[in-house]
């Protein structure tokens, strides 16, 4: 079976004569987890995605599977007992995609320190329970200052005291959904994209039963209709619900876009990912993460009411970025030039869960005398978990003290929820990447409850140990088994660093690729098995899928990006059989996206 584009074809002409159990709107995370959910259970599914799948948000992450230790701060240990607990789920099930990194936490004694070398401690402690680390190899640990700025020789001296390394992980956000899609086209699926839901449809008693869609490659529009629909489409949510004139619940989102800068590694040196402070006592926090031999560093967090489809990195995203940066950073010297690619996304975040965010941090501050206690009431726990109580207390008397303050867009919860509007639709919002099955996990049983109801019987999977695409290694033993996969590509003939590529992008998939391996004009053999899978198995429909989504040359190859995309262009050509003005039109596009990404506006380019 593959998934390509006359595959997508055929799936759009079979949706236009079938009635599905589900109809899934949206193709980025959340819509690919109930998708994996409900095909693994034999419900007849269909999932329509207007961009590529990933496209809106979820390939513009921070690109890790965050542990949220901030949460620790004002001991929101539940939130971080489940976003732990999750984070290890997803490494099982997709063991290819998210990899252990451990994070460096400089602390620094300013007005507005998140954490003081005591705290730092005690929280990674308890995080470590929480992630079920302890006394492993990737147990916490604290570092003095002198020790910090031997590991990382270019950060600010001034007011550092020392460091704390925990565990965290890096991740391929866009890879993720596409292997979860994957995973549920491969079970029966019929996962579209570029098919904008216009319009929903209801029967003669005015229940939901489809949606009209418009192809967005020949402008088709057409009609699908299923059982149960849900609309997961994020910052879109509330977009879509208006769609449905009989929708009776009030809107719900309130997104906010983050973005993130990549300079060459060389001028930004870290030897792991660091999270810090901004310095400006706004109660916010930035990443500086290695990856490919470039840095990346954000994110910012502002209220966004532009094209939720085309968000923007602005000049004062670039300014506030930089000047922390410089200022972490203060050899760094990083500037508007030094930028080789850029990205701006939404987050779907929920108006009415105010508090504590990753990347915020709730302003409903704890007094210090507050903080203390819990602090010295959490060290007793550690010690001797009959303390419980005492820690209880502590918070509730904590939270007796915090005056409600207003919102701001660094603070909105990054929780979930899902609601059913009278006529039926589901919706399912917010969250983050890496609860992603967790919050699909829900819907899917509400899914089923409503089939059941209309006489339909499933078997729900153990969707924590039911692997995505490419996820069928032995996650215990992650290196071996990629090492054993990159071994089966150097036996085919490809070099030991192209190997290693292809193991770590593609998993168990491997051998599949394998059979891909072709030469293309232009390309060499790594680019071209790799491109040649992508279009006969990831439905890939232009260079910027390829060159952004299904592998990351805009992002963190831009040094090679202007040699590899004019192959990418002529092999994609050959193979649509694509006319001179539809070739004329990608390139355009894709030159388009390149250019935002290099920031070439801002740089005073045209």
């Amino acid at each position: 079976m593959t998934f390509s584009y006359k595959d997508r074809q055929q799936a759009i002409n079979e949706a236009k004569d079938t009635t599905y159990d589900v109809l899934v709107i949206g193709g980025g995370i959340t819509g690919a987890g109930v998708a994996v959910q409900t095909a693994a259970a034999g419900m007849k599914t269909v999932l329509l995605e207007m961009q590529d799948f990933a496209e809106g948000t979820s390939s513009r992450s921070t690109k890790l599977v965050h542990g949220g230790i901030r949460y620790l701060k004002t001991f929101d240990v539940e939130v971080v007992a489940d976003t732990v607990r999750e984070r290890a789920i997803v490494q099982q099930i997709a063991p290819h995609i998210p990899k252990p990194d451990p994070m460096l936490l400089p602390i620094y004694d300013e007005p507005g320190a998140t954490f003081s070398m005591f705290s730092v401690k005690v929280a990674m402690d308890l995080y470590d329970r929480l992630a079920n680390v302890t006394g492993s190899k990737y147990a916490n640990y604290t570092l003095s200052k002198e020790e910090v700025l031997e590991r990382e020789p270019q950060l600010q001296a001034e007011n550092l005291v020392g460091g704390g390394v925990y565990l965290d992980f890096r991740n391929n956000d866009a890879r993720l959904v596409i292997e979860n899609i994957k995973r549920a086209q491969a079970d029966g699926g019929s996962m579209i994209s570029k098919a904008k839901v216009v319009g929903i449809l209801h029967d003669q008693k005015g229940t939901i039963n489809g949606v009209k869609v418009e192809d967005q490659l020949t402008k088709e529009t057409f009609e699908v209709h299923a059982k149960v629909v849900i609309n997961t489409t994020g910052p879109w949510s509330d977009i879509v619900r208006q769609l449905d004139s009989n929708d009776n619940l009030p809107p719900q989102m309130r997104p906010t876009k983050g973005v993130h800068l990549v300079v060459d590694r060389e001028k930004l040196k870290v030897p792991q990912p660091t999270y810090f402070d901004t310095g400006k006592n706004d109660g916010r926090m930035v990443f500086v993460v290695p990856r490919e031999n470039k840095t990346y560093f954000g994110t910012t967090d502002t209220d966004y009411t532009g094209d939720f489809a085309h968000p923007t990195v602005t000049q004062d995203d670039v300014d506030y970025l930089l000047a922390i940066v410089n200022e972490r950073f203060p050899e760094a010297s990083v500037t508007i030039d030094d930028i080789e690619a850029s990205w701006a996304g939404l987050r779907p975040l929920i108006t009415a869960n105010g508090g504590s965010d990753y990347n915020g941090g709730s302003k409903n501050e704890l007094t210090e005398e507050s903080f203390n206690q819990i602090v010295e009431s959490v060290k007793l726990y550690l010690e001797d978990e009959r303390q419980k109580p005492q820690v209880e207390k502590a918070i509730k008397d904590a939270e007796k003290r915090i005056e409600a303050n207003k919102v701001d867009p660094s603070q909105v919860s990054r929780g979930s929820s899902l609601e059913r509007s009278q006529d039926g639709l589901l919706t399912l919002a917010g969250g983050k990447i890496t609860d992603y099955r967790l919050m699909a996990e829900g819907a899917v049983k509400r899914i089923h409850d409503l089939l059941e109801e209309q006489g339909a019987t499933f078997t729900l999977v153990d969707s924590t140990k039911y692997p995505v695409s490419g996820g069928e290694i032995d996650a215990a033993h992650v290196e071996e088994e990629l090492d054993r996969l990159a071994a089966e590509a150097q036996a085919a003939g490809f070099d030991e660093s192209s190997a290693a590529y292809l193991a770590n992008l593609y998993g168990s998939n491997l051998p599949k690729v394998l059979t891909y391996k072709t030469t293309f004009e232009g390309l060499d053999e790594k680019e071209s098995t790799a491109l040649n899978y992508a279009l006969h198995e990831e439905l890939v429909l232009t260079p910027v899928d390829y060159l952004l989504r299904r592998t990351n040359h805009i992002l963190f190859m831009r040094d090679t990006l202007d040699t590899v995309k004019a192959g990418v262009v002529s092999a994609m050509a050959d193979y649509f059989g694509w006319a001179a003005d539809e070739k004329a039109h990608y390139v355009e596009e894709m030159n388009q996206v390149i250019a935002e990404s290099d920031l070439t506006a801002l740089k005073g380019g045209e």
